[in-house]
């Protein structure tokens, strides 16, 4: 195999596909980009056997070929090399030759054919939709996830489509964020899917802000295809939980609140909290909304924002960092926040079509 591409073309596609490379993999060849040559393009794949990354980016190949590299320290030496034309050769041993300007290295790398095979994907439902809305809607839920592994299927986001619109849900239990988008699709092509965590971040880090992204669905295994870059991954096998029952129907208050002031208080007050003290008290008076932090081991802290509110005074408590993550992940000015009493779950919404559900915590 022996290419010409440029530098930055080539830094570039390896800081695609490299993250999903893991640091202490069982199999060596895990580890590696696999690396194939043809035509005037050259692509690049990798994967952890749950998740494939596959980008093609074009290149003066005189000699078509395949090899595997050490995927990270490929990317470092790509990223150090001066900028300019970078020359790859390739021998029949998979020792990898590469020259740019000044720098020379040797890179041994593995044959091609212990490269697992990327999956033949048959598809039986296509959807599309802008690549920026996409980013999104994932960012506005993924942190909600769980991480526990012992509830495999929540360590993911549901993406349901349903009812001409897309609906991306993520729990852990203790919270809940939706959000939802009108798209077209067939009326014979509603789905319900479970997508890996993994897989949701590695969406968020390389989506585009402009052009269509294209997700193709299988039994077991989902494909997002977009700007010559291809991710597929398993699906989570499982039923979702019923996430509309943790929805309150009806909420008796509802307050307006200047999201940045609420969260630069909470984040204020959440300074003198440490795990076993992890609440803030929220306390809903006469416009007026306070913050509360109190532990014996540590202090307390109070502030007090202003608020449209005209209703009953009450005293609610929350996960400091809990309440914070949706805050930091909207871009609106305002949010709403629905309560009942101390004991409901609190709800944030927006003018778009989101919602967070929040469990309150018991403090005596």
């Amino acid at each position: 195999m022996k290419l010409v591409i440029e530098k930055s073309v080539l830094f570039e596609a390896l800081q695609n596909v490299q993250s999903i490379v893991g640091q202490r993999s069982t199999l060596p060849i895990l580890s590696n980009v696999l690396l194939k040559a043809e035509g005037d393009s050259i692509s690049l794949s990798t994967t952890d056997m749950e998740v494939c990354v596959k980008t093609s980016v074009p290149a003066d190949v005189s000699d078509t070929g395949g090899t595997t590299l050490p995927a990270r320290r490929f990317f470092s030496i790509c990223r150090e090399l001066p900028d300019g034309q970078v020359e790859i050769e390739v021998d029949a041993k998979d020792v990898a030759t590469i020259r740019c300007g000044p720098s020379f290295f040797k890179l041994i790398g593995l044959s091609e054919e212990e490269f697992p095979p990327l999956p033949e994907f048959e598809e039986s439902s296509v959807y599309t939709i802008d690549q920026i809305v996409f980013k999104e809607m994932l960012q506005k839920v993924v942190y909600a996830g769980s991480t526990d592994e012992t509830r495999y299927i929540l360590n993911g986001a549901l993406l349901s489509f349903k009812d001409e619109k897309l609906t991306v849900v993520a729990t852990d239990g203790r919270r809940l964020a939706l959000v939802e988008q009108e798209v077209e699709f067939a009326e014979d092509a509603q789905v319900d899917l479970v997508v890996p965590s993994k897989t949701i971040n590695e969406l968020i880090k390389t989506l585009g802000e402009e052009g269509l992204l294209r997700i193709r669905v299988s039994d077991t295994q989902v494909a997002f295809d977009f700007d010559q870059i291809l991710i597929i991954s398993k699906l989570i096998e499982g039923t979702y939980p019923n996430y509309k029952q943790v929805i309150p129907s009806q909420c008796e208050e509802r307050v307006a609140i200047d999201r940045e002031t609420l969260l630069l208080a909470a984040r204020r007050v959440a300074l003198l909290t440490d795990d076993q003290t992890a609440s803030v008290r929220l306390t809903f008076g006469k416009n007026k909304l306070e913050l509360v932090t109190n532990s014996s081991e540590i202090g307390e802290a109070r502030e007090t924002i202003p608020v449209k509110y005209e209703g009953k005074e009450i005293a609610i408590a929350f996960n400091p960092g809990f309440l914070m993550a949706p805050l930091r992940h909207l871009d609106s000015d305002e949010i709403f926040f629905e309560l009942s009493d101390e004991l409901s779950p609190g709800v944030i919404k927006t003018n778009v079509p989101f919602l967070y559900v929040l469990m309150p915590i018991r403090v005596t």
